[in-house]
């Protein structure tokens, strides 16, 4: 059984907590979009409500162990002293002598965020000596950043070995929806499996066929299916929309099929768009699939990050159950993978 963090005293305990901030910028490095904050904010809130001192670290965008201006974590800290109406303090580094005296200094019920951790090589490396010296900087570890669990990161799998460890709430209420979904579907299932790119796919299609009673996937998957000649274990799941399968949106009879497949499904999984759906004339089919499955009443789970993206712009969020804040990880763990950061935790 893993440790959730109700399983610790945290009181004027220094907790380290690994989030996931990993957010959208545009050009100029400001937030696009803050879901995967607001996602962590009930975690840190528990936290400073029992009076811990709080360390938050995370990865932003891929900066290769080179500081670049853009992809300090100044924003995010900003965005959090907002959201917790409070002074977060931030880091110049996220390790060192100078951050391990600032984190000796916290008060009770005060936060500090460290600066991104991938400025360091040493994070994505998997270093152990870097792992060690993050953890000098806290009395407890929460891992809290589901999206990059699938990540054999130093502050992901190397800082638990070193302290006390813990699931934060966030990614223990992601495991939770997500083995719903695996171990214990209300039936009938329906996964809708959008986006393309088959060859990161197969293995959760496979899995997810196991469980679901209807599997529908995108036309540009259904086309590289065809194109690769990809087997899978249970075909006559799978529903495929009509027409051409490389057109920019699915026609009125997919739309009506897989809306009617929805509207018969008491659990549903949906991953990825099913067109250009960055284009206001090519999201018709994206959003009757996401109008049906909020119309539906069925347990619903959506994640990836444009199917984020999406039913975002569309203040869809809270009408699912569950929309996870991971992509990839995600569909490693419904494809029944061990996650290195789920591991670690054990």
């Amino acid at each position: 059984m893993f440790k959730t963090l109700k399983y610790f005293t945290v009181s004027d305990k220094r907790v380290l907590v690994r989030c996931d901030f990993n957010v959208p910028l545009d050009e100029k490095g400001n937030i696009t979009e803050t879901f995967k904050i607001e996602q962590t904010l009930p975690t840190i809130k528990y936290l400073l409500d029992r009076k811990a001192k709080v360390i938050l670290m995370s990865h932003l965008g891929e900066p290769d162990g080179k500081i670049v201006k853009e992809l300090k974590m100044d924003k995010v800290a900003e965005k959090l002293s907002e959201y917790l109406n409070l002074s977060v303090a931030k880091a110049d580094d996220c390790i060192g002598p100078e951050v391990e005296g600032a984190a000796n200094n916290l008060e009770a019920g005060e936060v500090m965020l460290l600066e991104n951790l991938r400025f360091h090589k040493e994070e994505t490396d998997g270093n152990m000596d870097f792992a060690k010296k993050l953890s000098f900087l806290g009395d407890i570890y929460v891992n809290d950043a589901f999206g990059t669990c699938h990540r054999n990161n130093a502050s992901i799998t190397g800082v638990p070995q070193f302290l006390e460890h813990c699931m934060g709430l966030l990614l223990e209420k992601e495991i939770t929806a997500l083995d719903r979904i695996l171990k214990n579907p209300e039936k009938p299932m329906a996964a809708i499996i959008g986006g393309t790119k088959v060859g990161t796919k197969a293995r959760f299609i496979d899995n997810i066929s196991s469980v679901a009673d209807y599997v529908v996937i995108s036309g540009l998957i259904a086309k590289e299916i065809a194109e690769k000649n990809v087997q899978f274990k249970y075909p006559e799941k799978i529903i495929v929309p009509t027409g051409d399968l490389g057109a920019l949106d699915i026609n009125e009879e997919s739309i009506k099929m897989i809306c009617e497949v929805i509207m018969r499904s008491k659990t549903i999984l949906w991953n990825g768009p099913f067109g250009k759906f960055e284009e206001k004339n090519y999201e018709k089919g994206t959003l009757a699939i996401a109008k049906a499955i909020v119309e539906s009443k069925a347990f619903s789970v959506a994640g990836g990050g444009e199917t984020v993206e999406f039913i975002n712009k569309h203040g869809m969020i809270d009408k699912f159950d569950h929309v996870s804040t991971g992509g990839g990880a995600m569909l490693l763990y419904l494809s029944g993978e061990e996650l290195p950061g789920i591991k670690s935790l054990a």
